[in-house]
Formats: structure tokens, sequence, C-alpha cells
């Protein structure tokens, strides 16, 4: 039983301590004490305004974005399959790039409702483009799922860059810098429907754990076996892409997280993706809070801070490259 729980104490306790970090460490340390006591002084405005918000977004993001790599890893018996590899997230960026522009606020209430809907529209027009093209060529190998991902990145992000051209310089910069994967203080309403969306499309994903363990043996066996194969992987693409759109819509391009993640909590616990899901929601929680305290505070003493999105792709590029070379070599 022991052997069992402590993988999950483990989990949970590096996610306890990467949110107190986040929390406490920063340009300028916090007092946590007299934050909690007095909310109205400057450290108390600090954590409730600032601080609590981005590490709450940080772990959102981290953990929706995992849990899409788990998915999907497993629905295209793929190991190199993501969010962002696949084109899914800049899809969903160009979505959202096109509601921004089109004048859909993200810090409204019903801004921060139709910018992850324009996100999730992009995502899922991304993810069924890379599909189709995967299924059009007859393989749905590493390589053909990443040359196709690749193709539909580029795609998006010509038609950001041309969206980019049309718009005040000002917005222009606005959106590189969010287009970057910076973890910026999100609104209330932001906040909380980017956690209705995740929450949405994680509870299906969830639903069809016990269905993804029957497609890793392949589609007909999982068809003799009574699964649904062509509605369960439509339901895997809805979620996994109103997930991703939810996340980007706030966070601009985050990669690498949900690709990195789901591997190393298959080595934790195993292949079970009803107990693999919860348990990368949780170390991909952790993994971004701690990428983003890294981005804070490691470069405060030279007056600047890099996107959280520029330390994933630093960490997570070399091991996608290992991946590809041992995919390879077996």
């Amino acid at each position: 039983m022991w052997r069992r729980a402590l993988p999950w104490l483990l989990l949970v306790g590096l996610l306890g301590s990467s949110l107190l970090g986040g929390v406490l460490f920063g340009a300028e340390r916090l007092d946590l004490t007299r934050a909690l006591s007095d909310p109205e002084s400057l450290q108390g405005v600090m954590f409730w305004k600032a601080r609590l918000p981005r590490v709450l977004l940080a772990a959102l993001a981290g953990g929706a974005l995992s849990v899409v790599g788990v998915a999907l890893q497993a629905l295209l018996r793929n190991p190199l399959a993501d969010p962002y590899v696949l084109g899914v997230s800049g899809g969903a960026a160009a979505g959202a790039t096109l509601a921004l522009v089109a004048g859909a606020s993200a810090f409204t209430v019903v801004g921060a409702a139709l910018v992850p809907a324009a996100a999730l529209a992009g995502g899922l027009v991304a993810t069924f483009v890379v599909y189709a093209i995967a299924r059009a060529s007859g393989d749905l190998s590493g390589t053909t799922i990443v040359l196709a991902g690749v193709i539909v990145n580029a795609i998006a992000a010509s038609v950001i860059t041309f969206v980019k051209t049309l718009v005040s310089a000002a917005k222009a910069q606005e959106l590189l810098f969010w287009l970057m994967g910076f973890l910026d203080v999100p609104s209330v309403p932001q906040l909380i429907v980017c956690a209705i969306w995740v929450a949405a499309g994680t509870g299906l994903l969830l639903y069809d754990s016990g269905r993804l363990n029957l497609l890793a043996l392949g589609k007909e066996p999982a068809a003799h076996l009574g699964v649904e194969v062509r509605r369960v992987e439509q339901r895997i693409f809805v979620a996994s892409s109103a997930i991703t759109g939810a996340v980007v819509s706030l966070t601009g391009l985050i990669g690498f997280v949900g690709l990195i993640v789901p591997h190393a909590t298959r080595r934790l616990l195993g292949p079970d993706h009803r107990v693999t899901l919860p348990a990368a929601f949780i170390l991909g929680a952790s993994t971004l809070v701690a990428c983003d305290l890294v981005a804070r505070a490691a470069f405060r003493y030279l007056g600047t801070e890099p996107p959280v999105g520029a330390i994933t792709a630093l960490v997570g590029g070399p091991l996608f490259l290992l991946i590809l070379q041992r995919r390879r070599a077996a």
C-alpha cells in the first residue's frame, strides 16, 4: 500500500513546494504572514493581486498541457505527440489572435469566454488538418506526425504574422509579447473561464481514460473489445483542443511541457491512463510553476524577465531530440 501511495505523496509534496516557492519568491521577497493577516497592505496586495493569480495560472496551464500530451500520445500511439509539436497550440494561437484583433477583450467577462472559444476553433482546425495529412499519407508514425505539425505551425505562424501587419505597432508588440509564452497576471474572469474550460476538457479525457488503455493495443483490437474508436477519437480531439485553446488564450505558446511530463509520469506510475492523467496534471502544474519561478527569479539582477516559454523550450528541446533519437534507434 505504501509503495502505491508514495509516488502520489511525492507528487503532492512537489506541487505544494512549487506553489509555496512560486508565491514566496520573485523580484521582491514576500512576507506571507503579513500578507494573510493584512490584505490591504503592500504585502497583501502583492500576494492576492499579483503572485497568487500568476502561480495559479501557471499551475493550471502546466497541468492542462500535460494531460493533453498524455491523451494525444496515447490516442496516436506516438511518444512525440504533444499540443505544441502537433500544431494544436499554433492553431489555437492563430484563432485567439484573430479574436483579439477583431475586438474581443480578454479582460471582460464576455471576452474571457470568446477568446478561448476562438482558440478552441483554431486548435480543432489544426488538429484535424494534422490528422488528415497523416491519414492521407497512410502513415501515423512519429516522423509523419511531426512533419504535419511543422506544416500546420508554419501556416498558423504566417496567419499571425499577416494579422500583425494589419494592426498598429503597439498592438503588434502586445501580440508578440503574448505569443512568446509569457505568464502575466490574469484577471479573475480570465482565470475562472480558463479553469472551467480546462475542467470540462480534463473531465472528458478522464471519462475516456480506460478506453485509451485499450487503444494502446491498436485500433482494431480496441474495436473488437467494444471501443467505438471514431467517437473516442473525436472526443479526445475536441477535449484536447478545448483545453489547449483555453490555456493558449491566456499564456500564448508554451512548448514541450505536454511532451516531457507525460514521459516522466509514465516512468513514475506506469502506463495506466486512469492513473497517468491525474498524475500528469499534478506533475505538469509543478513543472510550469517551477519554470515560471526560474524566469522571475534567475534574471532579476539583470532587470529583465524572459518568457516562461523560453525556459520550457531550453529544457524541453534537447529532451525532444533525445526521445526522437531513441525512437529511431528502436
